[in-house]
């Protein structure tokens, strides 16, 4: 650890590093560059070598010497994503923590804009917009971005409930670090390590600031990230999930949440078992067993807004543990996917596309469903789509 600050920061942001050589650099530089001047004491850089076993421990000591406001924790082992966030919240001392991925970047012009919203607002959480920017340059508005419109000041997320469906991530929030210690939040070792930290910020906040700006360029298609990553690992996103739900049981048993929670889950655990490039074919339907058990442990008692179309039909087999009709509707569309693309070849069925039915919980609604519609109530409908579509 070096170059301790001497007065409390505005803002930590932490950064945890591992196998990322090739874009630490712009990372890093994306962060202390845009400091505003006269800004230098607002700001402190965390950066967490996660035993990398590349030259990001040496690129990192090497960038923070002579750096005022940029420290490094250097871990012994490798802890994983989770954890090493942990490390460097563990040594932050900002009023505000944010945590940014060290493949991804910073567009100019962003810390000064967070800086005047957190001091404007003094917000508990404050919720970022954010592009994709694919491996050509390409750059991609999020399906979810649009949910980010039209809020002025602040506000809890029961007068603006459309705000748990934007991406649950961590990197696109800012948290008032006494708040995260209220509700005794930290990351849990495993992949999908959001899923138990984001939501709760959420639906615990008194004052959410929403700036509507984008503050994040989210890299997509790397080698070695986990959304494009085939392994058995993805299979943690159940353990996360569990604890998500037991800490809104414990925390917040409001049965309208418990709903809204509970179909976010299951249209995400859908988005994973659906998608080749994380999950190998002979483990899906191992997979979409334990989605299956989900369901019926977590299912409310007065069921829960169901998706239209595809998606709820999706839902529904879930439901019932039907994996062979699961699997024959996946494979139709993978092939109507491919007709309609004038038989290019892939993977229709990636969680991408609004008409499969795989939608990521951070993508808009695909409609509005009507007020009190439940699943319990809804299965003569998904029934005459089954018998329709499956065999």
């Amino acid at each position: 650890m070096v170059n301790e600050p001497t007065h409390a920061p505005l803002l930590s942001i932490v950064v945890p590093v591992y196998g990322v050589e090739a874009y630490l650099y712009q990372c890093l530089e994306s962060i202390r560059a845009d400091v505003p001047a006269g800004e230098a004491g607002a700001v402190e850089l965390i950066a967490v070598d996660d035993a990398s076993p590349d030259g990001c421990g040496a690129m990192l000591r090497s960038y923070a010497a002579g750096r005022d406001g940029v420290r490094v924790v250097h871990l012994s082992s490798n802890v994983g994503l989770g954890l090493a966030r942990n490390a460097g919240l563990d040594v932050a001392t900002g009023r505000y923590v944010w945590f940014v991925d060290s493949d991804d970047w910073l567009p100019p012009g962003t810390i000064a804009a967070v800086l005047d919203r957190l001091r404007q607002h003094q917000p508990d959480v404050l919720m970022l917009d954010h592009l994709r920017v694919h491996e050509d340059g390409r750059r991609e508005v999020d399906a979810s971005s649009h949910l980010l419109r039209g809020m002025p000041g602040v506000a809890r997320l029961a007068d603006q409930p459309q705000l748990l469906r934007v991406q649950h991530t961590a990197w696109n929030k800012v948290v008032r670090r006494a708040f995260l210690d209220e509700l005794e939040l930290r990351f849990f070792p495993g992949w999908y390590e959001d899923i138990p930290f984001s939501h709760p910020l959420l639906i615990g906040a008194e004052k959410i600031s929403v700036l509507d700006q984008v503050c994040y360029l989210y890299r997509q298609g790397r080698q070695g990230a986990i959304t494009s990553t085939r392994s058995g690992r993805h299979f943690d996103a159940f353990a996360q999930y569990e604890r998500l739900m037991d800490w809104a049981r414990r925390r917040h048993p409001d049965e309208q949440l418990q709903a809204e929670l509970f179909e976010l889950m299951i249209s995400h655990l859908l988005v994973v078992v659906g998608n080749d490039d994380r999950l190998h074919p002979h483990l899906r339907r191992a997979f979409f067993h334990r989605v299956a058990e989900h369901y019926r442990r977590y299912l409310p008692a007065g069921g829960y807004p169901v998706p239209p179309g595809v998606a709820g039909l999706k839902h529904r087999l879930v439901g019932r543990g039907d994996y062979l009709s699961y699997s024959a509707l996946r494979q139709a569309h993978r092939v109507a996917g491919r007709l309609r693309r004038g038989g290019a070849t892939g993977d229709a069925d990636n969680g991408a596309g609004p008409d499969l039915g795989d939608e990521d919980p951070g993508r808009p609604a695909r409609s509005a469903a009507a007020p009190g519609e439940r699943a319990v109530e809804n299965t003569d409908r998904v029934d005459a789509l089954a018998g329709r579509r499956l065999p």
